[in-house]
């Protein structure tokens, strides 16, 4: 009987822990949506093929820009486009035409809507060319 009693004990002494340490971490998960809240967009570049492991990412938050080399570019031609990616206007120039494929991927919020994208291109250049400084992760 006594073993029974202290097994309660502890059970009830260790629900009212976690319940303690649930409560403490609550208002940190709600700084953490919060600094999410606004337009943004996690960004990564997968270079090579779907066997490649070569991948770079970055968290871009554009009230006000930063996270990314090209923050302030990248948002002016999101807002722009109001972050319709697809939307983003080709730049001017000219690619080699190598193949090394580059596998762009944006997840994020922009405006309240949820934004999703993911391409392949060619090269680095031909992504450069059709995302202009969104993608442009290595500087």
């Amino acid at each position: 009987m006594k073993n029974r009693t202290a097994s309660k004990a502890a059970r009830g002494a260790l629900l009212a822990t976690a319940a303690l340490l649930l409560t403490a971490t609550s208002p940190a998960q709600a700084t953490a949506q919060d600094a999410r809240a606004g337009n943004w967009l996690y960004l990564t570049v997968t270079k090579g093929d779907a066997r490649s492991s070569d991948t770079r990412g970055t968290l871009l938050l554009c009230d006000p820009p930063q996270g990314h080399g090209h923050a302030a570019e990248a948002c002016a031609d999101l807002t722009a486009v109001d972050g319709d990616i697809t939307a983003l206007p080709p730049k001017d120039g000219y690619c080699p035409m190598v193949y090394a494929p580059v596998t762009a991927h944006a997840r994020g919020e922009w405006n309240g809507r949820p934004v999703e994208y993911a391409e392949t291109f060619s090269n680095g250049c031909v992504m450069a060319g059709r995302t202009g400084p969104v993608f442009a992760l290595d500087s």
